[in-house]
């Protein structure tokens, strides 16, 4: 059985953020209450319209945002993110995380990941990559939850899954960015975690939610290229 999340009716989508693994045209007539809980909602799922069109970037996407001066005793911090954060990015998180820790420099980092939406937030990663991350001995306990401004600020580099994951951070922190103060040039902190990629030529992290299990391994596969490769880049530069 497909793994379905829960739902709930007071559920609320942010305007600038895209909405996720469902389309807002189907959601309204295929809410059904439970007989034995009214409070439990189910869904049809339709298959999103995201268009994952992509383009190369150039040579110049690899470069890794300089750490500040007080990168000698504030952790380089690094946020991956991807649509509903429960498959790509936090696997990426766990990814990160795993290499880090293999080469003893936990203290050196911050890691963290998010999605550009708020429907699963709360929840754990879906449980089909968290069982193909544990048979590479990579753990992913993470909860979901979505890109907010305050990211913006906190983390060093922002990685994107795909070119439209980086679209929307982009048009949200557009919208973050007229109703406050942000560092200069906080938005060329984004990025695509494919650039990064030594072993493979892939331009995105493809998403494995409507996928077999090759859709997940595939994911993990990109991820510690990226990963190892990200590490090397940052580590070199600090």
């Amino acid at each position: 059985m497909m793994y379905c999340p829960k739902l709930t009716a007071s559920l609320t989508i942010p305007s600038y953020l895209p909405f996720c693994h469902y389309t807002r045209q189907f959601l309204p007539s295929h809410f059904r209450s439970s007989d034995k809980n009214p409070n439990l909602v189910s869904i049809i799922r339709a298959k999103p319209r995201i268009s994952h069109s992509l383009r190369c970037f150039a040579s110049s996407s690899m470069a890794t945002t300089p750490p500040t001066q007080s990168s000698e005793t504030k952790p380089y911090s690094v946020l991956f993110v991807c649509l509903g954060n429960i498959c790509r990015s936090p696997a990426a998180e766990g990814v990160f995380r795993d290499i880090v820790k293999k080469r003893g420099l936990d203290s050196k980092f911050n890691i963290d990941s998010a999605g550009t939406i708020d429907y699963h937030e709360g929840n754990m990663a879906d449980p089909r990559m968290r069982s193909a991350a544990k048979r590479r001995g990579i753990e992913i306990t993470s909860l979901s939850r979505p890109i907010k401004a305050s990211d913006f600020r906190e983390f060093d580099l922002i990685l994107a899954m795909d070119d439209q994951n980086k679209e929307d951070i982009l048009k949200a922190y557009n919208v973050w960015k007229a109703r406050g103060n942000f560092p200069p040039d906080a938005d060329k902190k984004v990025k695509l975690m494919c650039s990064y990629c030594k072993k493979h030529n892939d331009k995105f992290v493809p998403d494995p939610y409507y996928g077999g299990a090759q859709g997940f391994e595939k994911v993990l596969d990109l991820l510690e290229d990226a990963c190892e490769s990200l590490l090397d880049s940052v580590t070199v530069q600090s």
